[in-house]
């Protein structure tokens, strides 16, 4: 079984973001856990997968954005 890229462009962009935004107030606030949960943030915006989307076998890698992206290509 091959695991491939199953988080769009926008959504992992919105995930490099948000796990940003966690990461930086989990080192304010010296929180393990929002530490915790930016860095795995960052890593699925970075490699395009979430384990759990995959468990449930959703992807947005199929969105119309991304879609247009490649038809202008």
């Amino acid at each position: 079984m091959k695991i491939g890229k199953n988080v769009g462009r926008l959504d992992s962009y919105l995930r490099l973001m948000m796990g940003f935004s966690m990461l930086g107030y989990g080192i304010t606030k010296k929180s393990d856990l929002m530490i915790l949960l930016g860095a795995g943030k960052i890593a699925e915006g970075i490699t395009r997968f979430c384990p759990m989307m995959y468990a449930f076998g959703i992807t947005t890698v199929n969105n119309r954005i991304e879609h247009m992206e490649k038809t202008r290509a």
